[in-house]
């Protein structure tokens, strides 16, 4: 079940509403599974809730794993989306057109 966090973020992606990009959840990207990715932008995005406050060590080398793919990843808080969801569009529109 997703979290609050990545329903909020999931309806502002889903229906390639972020610059036309197509996000997919749950993906597998090279063993992890990934909260969200867009195979055009070779971006994961992560919604990161209160347990990844216990295992950043982990997030961190999962993180530079995939990045050795070519892959970026970049990580919201659930409060980020669900209370700034503005600046978490215009942060993905920022990636989508660099």
């Amino acid at each position: 079940h997703m979290t609050l966090g990545e329903r909020c973020f999931w309806n502002m992606a889903r229906k390639n509403q972020v610059n036309g990009f197509r996000f997919r959840r749950q993906q597998v990207i090279h063993g992890f599974i990934a909260d969200f990715y867009c195979n055009q932008l070779n971006l994961v995005v992560e919604i990161d809730g209160g347990i990844h406050e216990q295992q950043k060590d982990y997030d961190q080398l999962r993180t530079k794993i995939i990045n050795q793919y070519g892959i970026r990843v970049i990580r919201f808080t659930n409060e980020e989306v669900i209370d700034k969801s503005d600046r978490v569009m215009e942060k993905l529109k920022e990636v989508a057109r660099s």
